[in-house]
């Protein structure tokens, strides 16, 4: 075989295998998605990181120190208000209570003692009385010798103030059996705090002490947490947080992956000064049950919805040379346009872009430049 003959075939390989990789390579690496701006209604949202809360925990204490009894609830359990939650050992007091019950009991014996006594006396100091005023008139009458008369009037005198000792006596007890009652009635309030109740319906959130603990004055015994209290404690960075108002819907994503709806329940007038965040709380429309203080939750709040919004896919936007745009399709081929997003929402961005072909940049393909041509499906 010649010379020519070789340089011939060899000219058909080479263009054969140019022709290979022109078509399953180089086309390939440079045919690219084009997209445009899609009009849609878009939903603008912030995203926040916190944890489960609460608004208010309420901190059950003991007021009197004692052992405690009757301590028998457990984490996690429901307690509805009123209910009692334990009792403090309260020997001394109870004794002392009957012990006043039992002197009322008995100055009331007295005092009903004396009430007849004083009918009795009353009775007598009228006849003395008559008796008196009978031999009054014979001693005016000379009928009856002075010695007589002045007997029959210390008789009368004596009778009378027998009765008004026993009306004084009997003034005296009631004033006592009003203090012995009044006492009674602080020892019994005073029992009745030895008596825990609880003060609002709730979840017991963690447990102080044990049954039969010796404990101290105004020591705590549980926390409570009402689930309509339980909010997302949840911090934005200020940038983004501006436009967040109270009563914003939000959608909230536990780490355990429990989905719920909420709202802005409330804003933190001062912000982070370290962080440069605000501090938003978010509460349920409805508490999951059960709920626990601490998880991790990721809050999405709605702001606004935009109507007939122009958007494309933030995968589309790219920084080049330092700006940020798109690749734009031009006489087919790349052109970057520089742009200014508008707004993020989710994976998409707003932008001010229309009548225009945007090249969706694939890290699989080679690299876009300017003036690159382009193919396209």
């Amino acid at each position: 075989m010649n010379k020519f003959v070789k340089y011939t075939i060899g000219l058909a390989v080479a263009g054969v295998l140019g022709f290979g990789f022109y078509q399953k390579v180089f086309i390939p690496k440079h045919t690219f998605n084009i997209i445009t701006p899609k009009k849609s209604d878009v939903t603008l949202k912030v995203n926040g990181v916190g944890n489960v809360g609460s608004e208010n925990i309420y901190k059950i204490n003991t007021i009197y120190s004692g052992t405690i009894t009757d301590f028998n609830l457990s984490i996690g359990e429901f307690i509805h208000k009123g209910k009692m939650v334990a009792i403090i050992d309260s020997v001394d007091l109870k004794d002392k209570i009957d012990e006043v019950k039992f002197n009322i009991k008995v100055l009331q014996a007295n005092l009903n003692s004396l009430r007849v006594d004083k009918q009795s006396a009353y009775k007598d100091y009228i006849y003395q009385l008559e008796v008196y005023k009978k031999n009054r008139r014979l001693y005016k009458r000379s009928s009856i010798s002075e010695l007589e008369y002045k007997k029959y009037l210390t008789t009368k005198d004596i009778a009378q103030l027998k009765v008004e000792s026993l009306k004084n006596k009997i003034v005296s007890l009631q004033e006592q059996i009003k203090q012995l009652q009044a006492n009674l009635k602080g020892l019994q309030a005073r029992y009745k705090k030895y008596t825990i109740i609880s003060p609002i319906n709730g979840y017991i959130t963690k447990k102080y002490v044990s049954n039969y603990d010796v404990l101290g004055n105004y020591q705590p015994l549980i926390e409570v947490v009402n689930p309509k209290d339980v909010w997302i404690d949840t911090f934005i960075d200020t940038r983004i947080s501006g436009d967040v108002k109270i009563g914003d819907k939000a959608d909230i994503k536990l780490r355990s992956g429990l989905k719920a709806q909420g709202y802005v329940y409330k804003i933190n007038p001062i912000n982070n000064a370290v962080t440069n965040e605000r501090e938003i709380f978010v509460k349920f429309n409805k508490t999951p049950i059960p709920f626990y203080l601490n998880e991790q939750a990721i809050v999405d709040i709605k702001i606004k919805t935009l109507h007939n919004a122009l958007t494309i896919p933030a995968s589309a936007v790219v920084i080049y040379k330092q700006k940020q745009g798109v690749w734009v399709l031009n006489n087919n081929k790349a052109h970057f346009e520089p742009i200014k997003i508008l707004a993020h929402s989710g994976n998409k961005v707003i932008v001010n872009l229309e009548n225009v072909k945007i090249i969706v940049p694939n890290p699989k393909k080679k690299s876009l430049s300017e003036g690159m041509k382009i193919y396209h499906d």
